[in-house]
């Protein structure tokens, strides 16, 4: 059992410890992966609070079918892509055009001081969202292709060709850009 999910069952027997412990280790990974979803910094951090106030008041149930982590960023995924669509309705800008919204500064900026982790940034972001997803799922979380297969709702198989087109993809964006590397 890894520690999200002994966190969890401690916070779901009284121990509200479990559940700072949870976000304490959580929280950042969750809100770059919101991030990918958003491009919006703010509103990745909203709806990773509200990630964890929906753990916290609805205290659903973690049937233990995946690890924790995948089960929680599953649950920012779909509670990211929720609020994209409710803003998209309230907005007259359309879901495909939120990538457009005005530029913050980005998280990512700050832990990618090297020039070449920058470039390789730039170069995700040029990408499709679901390439970007894959390559962030499993190369910045760790995510194994099944993980990823849950958190994305696709079967182990189309993340396997999802990850193959997003590396070639994100090369031929690299060379664009005269990214020199050594294995991709």
């Amino acid at each position: 059992m890894d520690n999200g999910t002994v966190n969890y069952q401690r916070f779901l027997a009284g121990d509200d410890e479990g559940m700072v412990e949870i976000i304490r280790d959580y929280k950042d990974g969750l809100i770059l992966y919101i991030n990918d979803i958003t491009n919006n910094i703010t509103l990745a951090e909203e709806i990773m609070e509200d990630t964890f106030f929906k753990l916290v008041t609805k205290k659903p149930k973690f049937s233990g079918k995946s690890t924790f982590k995948t089960w929680l960023y599953s649950i920012g995924r779909n509670m990211a892509i929720d609020s994209l669509r409710k803003r998209s309705k309230i907005s007259d800008i359309p879901f495909d055009e939120y990538n457009d919204l005005a530029e913050e500064k980005s998280i990512e900026r700050e832990y990618l001081k090297e020039e070449q982790k920058i470039a390789l940034n730039k170069a995700l972001h040029k990408l499709k969202p679901d390439y970007r997803q894959v390559l962030y799922l499993a190369f910045f979380e760790d995510f194994s292709n099944s993980e990823t297969a849950k958190i994305m709702h696709k079967t182990k198989r189309q993340i396997e060709n999802l990850l193959y087109r997003a590396k070639q993809a994100l090369k031929t964006e690299l060379e664009k850009e005269g990214f020199e590397y050594e294995v991709l």
